[in-house]
């Protein structure tokens, strides 16, 4: 089993998914070869995990929590199963081995995927690890237009990106923000460029858009894998760089914490750049980098005003409420949230990005 599911002090999935999974597996033909269910740290909003020990190789279930694309149930498991299938042929990605539909002992179903024997990314020395296994999705042949469903493909990524920040923005009428921190993120927001030059970076290609670093496991060979795939689209990879490495992102999960310096961040694009060989346009990256962090403040503002609502006792889509987690990891987000939405910590990116700007630029 991973480190990550060892841990004594971690809080686990309850262990009262156990009988309704078995019974999923066995509704569904998968029970054969599994010897032993084990629930996992409960460390994400979106999934519960549990460790399926199997005569060969083990599975991990992904039971999804919610959905954070608001899709149902069935069109949710089908746009994961998406993500996982493709995002697989990189090689640093878990296969998918199948998909349990939701019924009476899970509502909302759950995926079948590799078990990853590994470790959480150690930052910044397993930066390059990570800026590899992204190459491994970015560099991925691009289908058809008409192909690329069920997975989001907007005809302007730049323009889908800007819709959905502004869309979460209008949560922070209800966030109870700081007048100044309000006045800082507004800045920003209007600061974002109309649009962006053409250019590679500017191409839509297979993207995580989940990449921080606590989605990562880092094998013995020391090949970095992203194991939470739920909402790949066809975008733009500055997004994905920006979520690997952004202060937002690398200070969010306990068992990957670390505040980077711009040059290791520098370090990180310009191994990324190496790694895909695709010709940097470095405005466009940074452009990229400043909606991305301005999507996970706005997630931000809509978490805080969303978390205390009752649970969807329909199950049907996007669901905040806290009841599905538990309480120690509501209260880490509550705690990760309430910094990134502070002056000091919104003037902390301001200023890395500055000199991020210095450091990438001619």
């Amino acid at each position: 089993m991973p480190d990550t599911a060892s841990r004594p002090d971690t809080p686990r999935a309850p262990s009262t998914l156990c009988d309704p999974l078995a019974a999923a597996l066995a509704r569904a033909g998968l029970d054969a070869g599994i010897a032993a269910l084990h629930p996992m740290a409960d460390t994400g909003l979106a999934h519960h995990h549990l460790w399926l020990e199997r005569e060969d190789d083990d599975w991990v279930a992904r039971l999804p929590k919610q959905s954070q694309m608001r899709l149902d149930p069935a069109a949710n498991l089908a746009y994961q199963a998406a993500c996982f299938t493709r995002a697989s042929r990189g090689g640093h990605a878990p296969a998918l081995h199948g998909l349990l539909p939701p019924g009476p002992e899970l509502p909302r179903g759950g995926l079948l995927v590799d078990a990853i024997h590994g470790r959480p990314a150690r930052l910044p020395e397993d930066l390059p690890r990570l800026a590899e296994a992204l190459a491994s999705l970015h560099t991925l042949a691009v289908p058809a237009a008409a192909a690329r469903a069920p997975l989001l493909s907007p005809a302007d990524p730049w323009a889908a990106m800007r819709e959905e920040v502004g869309e979460q923005a209008r949560f922070l009428d209800q966030a109870e923000l700081d007048d100044a921190a309000r006045g800082l993120i507004e800045g920003e927001l209007a600061a974002l460029p109309r649009q962006l030059p053409p250019g590679p970076v500017a191409e839509p290609r297979l993207i995580s858009f989940d990449a921080h670093p606590g989605n990562f496991l880092v094998t013995e060979d020391g090949r970095a894998v992203l194991v939470d795939l739920e909402k790949c689209r066809y975008g733009l990879v500055g997004f994905d760089l920006a979520h690997a490495s952004l202060y937002t992102s690398t200070t969010w999960d306990l068992h990957s914490r670390a505040e980077l310096t711009p040059d290791e961040v520098a370090a990180f694009y310009r191994h990324w750049l190496e790694a895909t060989g695709l010709a940097g346009e470095v405005e466009t990256l940074l452009a990229c980098r400043r909606a991305m962090w301005l999507w996970s403040l706005t997630w931000c503002a809509k978490w805080r005003a969303s978390h205390r609502r009752e649970q969807d006792a329909q199950r049907r889509g996007e669901d905040w409420s806290a009841t599905l987690s538990d309480d120690a990891l509501i209260a880490h987000v509550r705690e990760r949230v309430d910094h990134y939405l502070s002056v000091a910590a919104i003037e902390h990116v301001r200023r890395e990005h500055r000199e991020l700007h210095r450091l990438l630029t001619p």
